[in-house]
């Protein structure tokens, strides 16, 4: 579907990822020919374009396109956990599946029923109503010593490893949580970090996918 292309573009992007064929077919686990075919249909209804460094843009219009479809899906995910007390993991695939058959009307009703939340369950910002944080970081661009507040979960986490979310939220790793980081091994690329009275233990590429804000 259209709606998935543009959703993965605009989540990838959004990371500061490049946005490559490759790259989607992988997100949206398909074969590249499947996604090349795809992204030619995009390109010629005015959604996307390649830049410069042959890397996938959303257009203007695409980039509305985009934006409806995930603030619709954020507002489904707040109303699953905050309404309904699912966990990160169920709203987000709730959400997934319900973000398609919401209707304009319900979907603003919902948001101000929820009393207008900014943010999606994990911090990430609802297009048309937030932004990210100016000056967030990720968590490896921290030295030992620092400080910082936890704003938000990577959305490439969100929706590549499912079973990641689950353990940052057992954790208390979530936006808003303070966080000191202890140590940060450039060999063994861990980072220790303390939340609350819990110190934990996290790899690269799980600290990086935490966005935070320092003290």
């Amino acid at each position: 579907m259209v709606s998935h292309y543009l959703e993965a573009i605009y989540y990838i992007a959004n990371e500061g990822e490049a946005v490559r064929s490759a790259r989607l077919a992988d997100w949206l686990s398909v074969s590249r020919p499947t996604v090349t075919v795809g992204l030619r249909r995009m390109s010629r209804d005015g959604m996307v374009r390649l830049n410069a460094r042959k890397e996938i843009e959303l257009t203007a219009k695409g980039r509305r396109m985009a934006e409806a479809i995930v603030r619709r899906h954020r507002i489904m995910e707040r109303w699953l956990t905050d309404g309904l007390g699912l966990n990160w993991v169920t709203a987000d695939e709730e959400a997934a599946r319900l973000e398609h058959a919401v209707s304009d009307v319900v979907e603003k009703r919902l948001y101000d029923v929820l009393g207008r939340p900014r943010t999606c369950p994990h911090g990430n910002p609802i297009p048309g109503h937030s932004k990210t944080a100016p000056n967030e970081v990720r968590l490896t661009k921290l030295h030992a010593g620092a400080r910082a507040s936890i704003t938000r979960v990577s959305e490439v986490a969100e929706r590549e490893a499912p079973l990641l979310l689950a353990y940052l939220h057992e954790r208390k790793l979530v936006p808003g949580a303070e966080i000191a980081v202890l140590e940060v091994d450039g060999v063994g690329r861990t980072v220790r970090v303390k939340a609350g009275a819990r110190q934990v233990t996290l790899g690269q590429d799980t600290a990086a996918k935490l966005w935070v804000v320092p003290s």
